[in-house]
């Protein structure tokens, strides 16, 4: 309570709503106007709710193809990070290929609104979400044009995200509207790269890395995905993928090198079962809470 008063029966209360979202605000306003109402006196209620801006962060997933495991990072690069006490949150921006429900463990689960605001989703491990496979039927196809997917991204970015210090999101493959709409409009602070080792993915990787650069979009580095697959059987370690290409990536485009992720069957278990190793000590945890300890260096040091 910042301050109160009441002068010829209206009653002003002036309220510190830092760190509310708009809908708890709404309601924190709704609690007060009733119960002051009901003092001796008060014929009229007039609530002011301040808050301090939060100082969000924006931080973009991309890829120069599909199935290098995009995704995957996003969801536990989200997990590692809310343990350590961000307060994170992942906007899907897949808008046709949405898989963070999924992977988050918040498939089925409905997407409330507030008015035109749509309200995240909480996830088990503390970690919000928002995505468009929460808002369509599964299995059902997206067939919109450029302007309605940027709407439905604004609309994702938009929404009530409360106290979140984090948003972490997931890009589709490419370098289409949906990159071009949140590069210009939402002034990411920082992008990170994912492939696979091999030639193509690479020579992707790199297209994806030359669009941040366009759009003066510091890159936090590159992330080597499936490299290296550890047979259960016999214990051999393989690489179908290639081995060390992203890094010789990394080094030659003058840009950080923050890990690789094996070819792991428990990864894709767990992935597929919304149960990000991130989450415990499994393991593979350690491999993505590496990088996740590279771009929380980062964003402290944009944060300046």
């Amino acid at each position: 309570m910042r301050s109160t008063r009441c002068v010829d029966g209206i009653a002003t209360i002036v309220v510190d709503a830092s760190g509310l979202g708009r809908s708890a605000a709404a309601q924190l306003q709704r609690e007060l106007e009733d119960a002051v109402s009901r003092v001796d006196g008060v014929d009229e209620v007039r609530v002011a709710l301040m808050a301090d801006k939060v100082q969000r962060q924006i931080i973009v997933v991309g890829s120069g193809k599909g199935g290098v495991g995009k995704s995957t990072l996003t969801t536990n690069l989200a997990v590692a990070l809310a343990r350590e006490g961000v307060k994170v949150g992942v906007v899907d921006a897949d808008i046709y290929g949405p898989s963070q429900p999924l992977l988050l463990g918040t498939a089925g689960q409905k997407v409330r609104a507030e008015g035109q605001t749509l309200i995240p989703t909480e996830s088990e491990f503390g970690v919000k979400v928002l995505s468009m496979g929460q808002l369509i039927e599964p299995g059902k196809a997206i067939a919109w044009r450029g302007p309605m997917v940027g709407q439905a991204l604004s609309q994702l970015m938009d929404a009530d995200w409360g106290d979140t210090q984090l948003l972490i999101v997931d890009l589709p493959p490419g370098t289409g509207d949906v990159q071009l709409t949140m590069l210009q409009k939402f002034k990411p602070a920082g992008a990170v790269v994912v492939s696979t080792p091999q030639d193509l993915a690479l020579i992707d990787a790199t297209r994806a890395i030359d669009l941040f650069n366009q759009a003066k979009v510091p890159i936090v580095g590159l992330v080597e995905n499936m490299a290296g697959y550890l047979c259960p059987e016999c214990g051999a370690v393989s690489s179908p993928f290639g081995q060390g290409g992203t890094e010789s990536a990394s080094q030659a485009l003058g840009v950080p090198f923050l890990g690789r992720i094996p070819l792991a069957m428990e990864i894709r278990v767990a992935s597929d079962t919304g149960q990000p190793p991130a989450a415990s000590d499994t393991p593979h945890g350690p491999h993505f809470a590496g990088i996740a300890r590279q771009l929380g260096e980062f964003l402290g040091a944009a944060k300046g």
